[in-house]
């Protein structure tokens, strides 16, 4: 019933001697009153029954945004496989630093790490973010893998990939081989490392997916929790100290990795992992300028969903 519609009253069987008892005329207020508390109840109920059919399966209460503040978002709870959240998740987008996920998960898959990889000139050049690696310097895989992951060193990380693959072109074609087998269909790379290009792009979905597949290796598992590290050359001994990127671990109980990005193109991204009291919630924010304070939101919001839910 439209709100505003009434209901006739037969006035002939209320009325006697052409006047209306008091009685019926409170009768028939307090019929019209909760006609109209009823109606507003029935169109919430309708708008509750609407909203079950939006892809994201339950909402207990509203985020706290007058918009959306990143380009892609994707919040999901691992162990049911619900997700709790999605904004633009198949829009294909720069993935800045996320891609080194992919290039670790080939350098646990095809190298050895403790083998020791020399700095080329071509590693040594590589832009920002980086270690100032000197050319010739020789590392343990193992670390240049430590150096990639918890602070996007972009000079590690082409030392390792150049490594592992001979050269980078062979790697990434590893790199989008694993991304078919995983049935990413919206990612493709260009490099190893995360640098903008028209061919290199990936999306929120493709991007959790590809972060389940690698927080299943215990290697990688244990890695992205590291806050800090210390790596140094096999051949000297100038020491890199490590201070992870990801500015959720050690702030927020739970959180177990996993990485972090920014290019100009990409803006700034992270992929975040949390378990608290039996939920683990998988985090994919893409382009955010506020991406910590949207993460926060997201994962406070994600756990009270789950606490609802069960």
């Amino acid at each position: 019933m439209a709100q505003g519609d009434h209901i006739p009253f037969d006035d002939h069987k209320l009325s006697r001697g052409g006047t209306i008892s008091h009685l019926a005329l409170v009768s028939a207020a307090s019929l019209s009153l909760l006609v109209f508390a009823i109606c507003p109840a029935f169109g919430m109920e309708q708008q509750s029954r609407t909203h079950t059919t939006h892809p994201v399966d339950y909402v207990p209460q509203p985020l706290p945004w007058k918009r959306i503040p990143a380009h892609s978002i994707l919040l999901k709870e691992l162990r049911s496989g619900r997700i709790l959240f999605k904004h633009e998740a198949e829009k294909r987008l720069s993935p800045a630093s996320l891609t080194k996920i992919m290039s670790a998960l080939i350098i646990l898959e095809k190298g050895h790490l403790d083998d020791l990889a020399t700095v080329s000139r071509n590693a040594a050049k590589a832009p920002k973010t980086h270690l100032r690696l000197k050319v010739g310097q020789v590392f343990r895989l193992s670390d240049l893998l430590k150096a990639m992951m918890m602070v996007s060193a972009n000079d590690a990380c082409l030392t390792a990939v150049e490594h592992v693959g001979g050269d980078e072109v062979q790697f990434v074609t590893w790199m989008n081989d694993k991304a078919a087998s995983l049935g990413l269909s919206g990612t493709h790379f260009s490099n190893g490392c995360g640098f903008d290009g028209p061919d290199h792009y990936s999306t929120a979905e493709d991007i959790a997916k590809l972060s389940e597949v690698a927080m299943k290796n215990a290697v990688f598992r244990e890695l992205v929790r590291e806050e800090r590290g210390i790596i140094t050359p096999v051949s000297g001994y100038r020491a890199y100290v490590l201070h992870n990127t990801n500015r959720l671990l050690g702030r927020i109980p739970g959180v177990e990795g996993v990485k972090t990005g920014f290019t100009s193109k990409a803006g700034r991204c992270l992929v975040a992992k949390v378990s608290q009291n039996g939920s683990d919630l998988l985090l994919v924010i893409l382009n955010s300028n506020r991406r910590w304070n949207t993460a926060k939101s997201l994962i406070d919001y994600g756990f009270r969903l789950t606490s609802t839910i069960q």
